[in-house]
């Protein structure tokens, strides 16, 4: 089977600023109860994905193109690039910003931490 990515726009992502595209490759009922997200997510210029909890869950982010900073868990910030990867633990807080003029890409996966 083939099947296209669905995307979806969205603002102030998280209680972020800006516009993060969402393009997802799974959705949820096709990761079986496995996780929550499998996508591809492009945070325009100016823009984040605000402060927030995995409660239940984790979520790696892959960064495959541009540059963010990375807000972790104990609020520290580290510049990120395309190779980097962002591991967030169940329970952990996060957040994550795109303060150039480009796009910032990533691939992220939300595991639960048990199949529900």
């Amino acid at each position: 089977m083939i099947k296209k990515e669905r995307v979806a726009v969205e603002e102030n992502l998280k209680g972020g600023k800006g516009t993060v595209e969402v393009h997802h490759f799974l959705e949820k009922e096709e990761l079986m109860g496995h996780g929550t997200l499998y996508a591809r997510v492009i945070v325009k210029p100016h823009s984040s994905i605000g402060w927030h909890q995995h409660v239940g869950n984790t979520e790696p982010y892959a960064i495959i193109k541009g540059e963010g900073t990375f807000i972790d868990n104990d609020g520290s910030k580290t510049t990120v690039h395309a190779g980097d990867i962002c591991l967030i633990e169940v329970g952990q807080w996060h957040s994550i910003e795109n303060n150039t003029d480009e796009d910032m890409e990533m691939i992220a996966l939300i595991l639960n931490e048990t199949a529900k």
